[in-house]
């Protein structure tokens, strides 16, 4: 017999955030996200997101032992900003058991029901930097430390219980080049020549450092037309800071500044730690560390998790300059190749960032919905 049962201690919260990492213990290609992450992320005194949003855990338990889990979040801004009435279900992981998605799934839904909600999407978190999206292909690849693994027999779990698609996102491998296209070099040196832009150069994280909320307001105002995006609040950007400043290497925080000294824009890149993460079992200890900063060392793979543009600054060149930057400093190290974090598949401009280097799409994933019935 399977029970449900709602989650409020910190010994539970544990729990929650254990289960997947207990799941996947046999998964080669799945990356934990750690255990401490996740308690600030559901602590109202840690996540800024609580301004505007409220959430609750389940998890579903079948003789003592845990079978399953599920997350709900009620983003206030993101409905009132869109006009819509959703639930955003997240953390949704569980074994191969129908009985199981669906209990965890109909408890999402009664909760749904009660606040008046009318649709349930996900997986999503309380804000676009946060993991979201069920992988729906790519299964065979060791999934980026930002982004989220499943099984293949979700998917079959979700069309059963009668979600549909409501959009899909892909991540794409880039091979780092061992010279830049020239096309790149042209599209750089003319931006940078007519609008005069220019390159930030950083010698250590320390000189990073004051530029990342800057480049965070940048997160704010170009991705502010998306559907279910809203600003990210100081204790946001804060927590943000304090990931970039420990996995961070100067070379890849790319900056580009105007004329007046102000940032139109910016990338994050860096070796990938997925490695490393595999090893810390959701939890960092010294080995772990050692494995992280041995990572942090190797340059052959490259995570590029984020890239912001002003909007007035858009289609003028300034992505050419990054990518032009970026690659620069990956390929004396021995950079190989490059993956990106999650793009909405209809995101034309983001994707021709790179038409001009051998590319091709290494994981699809989706953001599923479910229009709640009448009763």
């Amino acid at each position: 017999m399977t029970e449900i049962k709602e989650i409020f201690t910190k010994k539970e919260k544990q729990r929650f955030f254990r289960f997947p990492i207990d799941l996947y213990r046999d998964c080669e290609y799945y990356v934990p996200t750690l255990i401490g992450d996740e308690m600030d992320t559901f602590n109202p005194k840690k996540n800024g997101a609580y301004s505007y949003a409220e959430s609750r855990l389940w998890l579903a338990y079948r003789e003592g032992k845990i079978v399953g889990r599920i997350g709900a979040i009620l983003n206030h801004a993101a409905n009132k900003k869109d006009n819509v009435k959703q639930l955003r279900f997240t953390r949704f992981d569980f074994i191969d058991d129908f009985e199981v998605s669906k209990m965890l799934f109909d408890t999402a839904v009664a909760w749904a029901r009660e606040l008046g909600m009318t649709e349930l999407v996900g997986p999503l978190g309380f804000s676009n930097l946060d993991k979201q999206g069920m992988l729906i292909d790519g299964f065979d690849q060791v999934n980026m430390y930002i982004t989220l693994y499943n099984y293949p027999y979700y998917i079959t779990h979700m069309e059963r219980l009668g979600l549909v698609k409501k959009w899909d996102w892909i991540e794409m491998k880039i091979i780092i080049p061992e010279k830049n296209p020239e096309k790149i070099e042209q599209i750089a040196a003319i931006s940078e020549k007519r609008y005069g832009y220019s390159s930030k150069k950083f010698k250590n994280m320390k000189e990073v450092r004051p530029y990342i909320h800057e480049a965070m307001e940048i997160i704010n105002s170009a991705f502010a037309k998306l559907h279910g995006v809203v600003p990210l609040s100081v204790k946001q950007i804060n927590n943000m800071e304090k990931i970039l400043m420990l996995v961070g290497r100067p070379e890849y925080c790319l900056m580009v500044q105007n004329r007046e000294g102000e940032l139109v824009g910016f990338a994050f890149m860096a070796p990938s730690i997925s490695r490393g993460i595999r090893s810390s079992n959701g939890k960092l200890g010294l080995f772990s560390i050692l494995k992280v900063l041995k990572d942090l060392n190797d340059h052959r793979h490259i995570d590029f998790y984020l890239i912001g543009i002003r909007p007035n600054d858009q289609k003028k060149g300034v992505a050419g300059i990054i990518l032009r930057d970026g690659f620069n400093a990956a390929t004396p190290h021995g950079g190989i190749d490059c993956q990106t974090g999650p793009m909405l598949e209809d995101n034309a401009n983001v994707q021709n960032t790179w038409k001009h280097y051998e590319h091709y799409i290494l994981r699809r994933r989706r953001c599923w919905s479910y229009m709640i019935p009448e009763k």
